[in-house]
């Protein structure tokens, strides 16, 4: 596993209400955000991102998400590599989410 730091779906949730809320990349397919999404994330699926980095800001935190944990990691590594150097993973993705902040948000 590389350096990116991992961040729980508590931390995030602090994130987003905070003064500065990170960029949230959702990095699943679209079937997957029809069942369940975290409002106001940017979505570009994981196959997608080398072909529209250019729509992320390097200069903001960028929190990648995907359904448990592994894309996300994958997505933020390779941000990492591109020059991105403020890149966390959400730690259990979606799933962690519905989990521990919004029971109610469907899972699958």
């Amino acid at each position: 596993m590389s350096d990116i730091p991992q961040i729980t779906a508590r931390q995030l949730q602090a994130q987003l209400a905070g003064p500065t809320p990170p960029c949230v990349l959702d990095v699943r397919e679209d079937w997957e955000r029809a069942i369940a999404r975290l409002e106001g994330s940017l979505h570009i699926p994981l196959n997608q991102i080398p072909i529209r980095l250019k729509e992320l800001d390097a200069s903001k935190v960028i929190i990648t998400l995907c359904k448990a944990g592994g894309r996300s990691q994958r997505a933020a590594e390779f941000l990492l590599a591109h020059g991105f150097g403020q890149v966390a993973n959400l730690s259990g993705g979606i799933d962690a989410w519905a989990r521990e902040v919004d029971p109610g948000m469907p899972t699958y």
